[in-house]
C-alpha cells in the first residue's frame, strides 16, 4: 500500500479556531486520514499551532504573559478542541519548536549559498517610546478609506483595504500608544522569489492538471503576475532567530524570520519533533527528504492559504537545491460564511469550535461540515440548515434506523440476532444496492470530494431504511415470524457496514454502532464488496445491545436559542 503524508494549514496561535478554520482545512484532512488508514495504506497526518509573527506578541501582551507562555497555553486550548473533535494527528506539533528552529535556519542558510537571499536595506517606523522598529500590524490608526480607527499597518479589517503604516491617519503604537513615531532605515533580508520563477512555474505546471480548480486558477494567477522578492526577517522578539553565523550584524539587531517563511517549514519541524519522540522507530527523513517516489503526499488549506503553499513555499524548496518533498495534491477549500457574513476570530462573530462542542457532540458537526464542505463555491452557514440536516440525515435517516432496528429485534426475538428465513430476492438485491453505493462512496474519497462521498454515504443509510419499509418487519411478524426475523438480521449487518464505513465522519457514532454487537473476531477495517452483497458479517446468534440513541433531533425550541445566543441574520 501506499505511504501518504498528509497535512492540513497550521491553525494561527491567537484564539480558538471557527467553523470555517474547521471545515477548510483540518477536518477534512482528518477524514481522508481516517478512510486511508482503514483501507490499509501507511498514513502520517501532520498538524502544528502557528506560533511566531506579531498578533502572538499582541495577544501575550494583552493578556500580561510572556509570549512563550502564552503560546504554550494557546497551544493547549486548541489541542483540547481539536481532541474534542476527534481529529487523529499522528503528531500536533508547534512551530517554535527547537527542531522547526533548525530546519528553518538551515533553509536560509542554503538559500543564501545559492544566491537567492539578499540583505536590503528599507526604510520602516521606528518608535523612540518603545525604543524599536515596529512590523507593520504593530502601528495602528485610522483608515484613510472608511474611517475605521482600529485599522492596522498592514490592512484594515473593517474594510478589508491593503495598507501601508504610512497610510494611517494619526498612527500610534500598538505597543505603548505613543503616536511620536518616525521613519527610519534598517536592514532585512530578501528572498529573491523573482530569481525561482521560471522553475516555480515549471514544477506548476507539471502538477496543477491534478489540482482542483481553485488551487491551480490562484497559484497560476500569482504567477501571471510575477513573484517578488519578498522580505523575510522582522523585529519581533519573538521568532525564529537569523543565525548569526550567517548573518552576525543582523542577528545582533535580534531580526528574527517572518512567520509566513518559518511556518511552511514546520510541516517539515514537526514530523521531526514526531519522530524525536522515538527516534529508534521513526524516520523522519524517509517522509520528507528523496521521498518523492515513495510517498504521496497531500495538503489541505482554505483559498487564502494557496499562494504560499502552491508558490512561495515550492520556491524556498526548490532554491535550497535538495530534494525536499514537494506536495502532490492540494485540496484547497473556499470560505464557510455565517449567514453570507465573514466570520471573524476579532470580532466574535459565528460559531467557534469549543462553543460547538459545548452545545452538540463532535458528530453533528463533522457531518454537517464535510455534508457541507465549501468545495466548489463558498457555503453559509445557517442555524436552520444545520438543524434541518442533523434532524433528517443523522436523527431520522441513520439513528432512527438503529434505534428502531434494534429495539424490535430485542422486544420480539431477544438479545441474540435472529436466525430467520434464507435470504431472498429482497436481500440480493439491496445487496446490489450497497455494493454499488459503497464503490461510489469509496470513488468520492479517493477523489477527495467530500460533498459527494457525504452524498454517497447518506445513499447508503437510506438504502437501509428504504429496505425496512419494503419488507415491513412490524408487519411480517403477524403472519411470518421467520421473514420478520430474515429482515432484521439482514438490517443489523446494514448497521455493522454503517459503523465501519461510517468511521471517517462519524467516529464516535461509528464505535457506539459498532459496539452494538458481541463480535470478538470483529478486527475488519473495511466492507469489501463481497461482503457489501451478502451482508452477513453479523451472524444469527450473536449478542446485542441497543445503545444510546445516537443524535437527538434538534427543536424549534433549540433553534431559536442558537439563533438567540450566536446570531442568525444576513452578514
Amino acid at each position: 500500500m501506499a505511504r501518504h503524508l498528509i497535512t492540513s494549514a497550521l491553525p494561527y496561535i491567537n484564539g480558538i479556531k471557527h467553523l470555517g478554520n474547521m471545515v477548510g482545512s483540518m477536518l477534512p484532512a482528518d477524514v481522508y486520514s481516517r478512510y486511508l488508514r482503514q483501507r490499509g495504506h501507511d498514513v502520517l497526518y501532520i498538524c502544528a499551532t502557528d506560533e511566531h509573527g506579531t498578533p502572538a506578541e499582541l495577544a501575550a501582551k494583552e493578556r500580561g504573559l510572556p509570549v512563550d507562555e502564552f503560546c504554550a497555553q494557546a497551544h493547549d486550548a486548541q489541542k483540547a478542541v481539536y481532541d474534542g473533535f476527534a481529529l487523529a494527528f499522528d503528531y500536533f506539533g508547534r512551530s517554535s519548536s527547537a527542531e522547526n528552529r533548525e530546519i528553518t535556519q538551515h533553509f536560509a542558510r542554503k538559500l543564501n549559498e545559492n544566491g537567492f537571499i539578499e540583505e536590503r536595506a528599507i526604510r520602516q517606523v521606528y518608535s523612540p517610546a518603545d525604543g524599536r522598529f515596529l512590523p507593520d500590524r504593530y502601528v495602528e490608526g485610522t483608515c484613510p478609506h472608511c474611517g475605521y480607527d482600529k485599522a492596522r499597518g498592514d490592512q484594515c479589517e473593517n474594510c478589508t483595504r491593503v495598507l501601508d503604516p504610512t497610510d494611517l491617519i494619526d498612527p500610534r503604537s500598538a505597543i505603548s500608544g505613543s503616536t511620536e513615531l518616525e521613519v527610519r532605515e534598517t536592514k532585512h533580508l530578501f528572498l529573491l522569489q523573482s530569481k525561482l520563477q521560471h522553475e516555480v512555474e515549471e514544477w506548476v505546471s507539471r502538477h496543477e492538471q491534478d489540482w482542483p480548480q481553485l488551487a491551480s486558477s490562484i497559484a497560476r494567477k500569482w504567477l501571471t503576475e510575477g513573484l517578488h522578492d519578498r522580505a523575510i526577517t522582522r523585529d519581533l522578539d519573538w521568532g525564529v532567530p537569523v543565525p548569526a553565523d550567517t548573518w552576525p550584524e543582523l542577528a545582533a539587531e535580534g531580526k528574527v524570520f517572518y512567520v509566513w517563511f518559518d511556518a511552511p517549514v514546520e510541516y517539515i519541524g514537526a514530523t521531526k519533533e514526531w519522530a524525536d519522540q522515538d527516534p529508534e522507530n521513526r524516520d523522519w527523513k524517509s517522509w520528507w527528504y528523496e521521498a518523492d517516489d515513495t510517498v504521496r503526499y497531500t495538503q489541505f488549506m482554505a483559498k487564502d492559504n494557496v499562494p504560499f503553499h502552491t508558490v512561495m513555499f515550492p520556491a524556498t524548496e526548490l532554491g535550497v537545491r535538495e530534494p525536499w518533498k514537494k506536495v502532490d495534491y492540494v485540496k484547497a477549500f473556499n470560505w464557510l460564511t455565517y449567514y453570507g457574513g465573514k466570520f471573524s476570530t476579532s470580532q466574535k462573530r459565528g460559531v467557534f469550535t469549543d462553543q460547538a462542542l459545548d452545545i452538540l457532540p463532535a458528530d453533528y458537526w463533522r457531518y454537517f461540515l464535510i455534508a457541507n464542505a465549501p468545495e466548489s463555491d463558498d457555503s453559509s452557514f445557517t442555524w436552520e440548515h444545520f438543524t434541518a440536516t442533523v434532524n433528517k440525515d443523522l436523527a431520522d435517516t441513520l439513528g432512527n434506523f438503529v434505534n428502531r432496528v434494534l429495539s424490535f429485534s430485542k422486544k420480539r426475538f431477544g438479545e441474540e440476532v435472529p436466525a430467520g428465513a434464507e435470504a431472498g430476492e429482497a436481500e440480493a438485491k439491496l445487496g446490489e444496492e450497497i455494493a454499488g453505493l459503497l464503490a461510489e462512496y469509496e470513488t468520492q474519497m479517493e477523489a477527495l470530494q467530500f460533498r459527494k462521498a457525504a452524498a454517497a454515504l447518506r445513499a447508503l443509510w437510506s438504502a437501509g431504511n428504504s429496505y425496512l419499509e419494503e419488507k415491513a418487519p412490524w408487519l411480517e411478524i403477524k403472519t411470518d415470524p421467520e421473514a420478520a426475523a430474515l429482515t432484521l438480521r439482514t438490517a443489523m449487518n446494514l448497521i455493522h457496514l454503517y459503523a465501519v464505513v461510517s468511521e471517517p465522519f462519524i467516529p464516535a457514532s461509528s464505535a457506539a454502532m459498532r459496539a452494538a454487537f458481541s463480535l470478538p473476531d470483529d478486527t475488519a477495517t473495511w466492507i469489501t464488496e463481497a461482503e457489501a452483497k451478502a451482508l452477513t458479517t453479523v451472524p444469527a446468534g450473536t449478542p446485542f445491545t441497543v445503545p444510546p440513541v445516537l443524535f437527538a433531533k434538534l427543536t424549534d425550541e433549540d433553534l431559536e436559542t442558537y439563533k438567540e445566543r450566536f446570531g442568525g441574520t444576513e452578514g
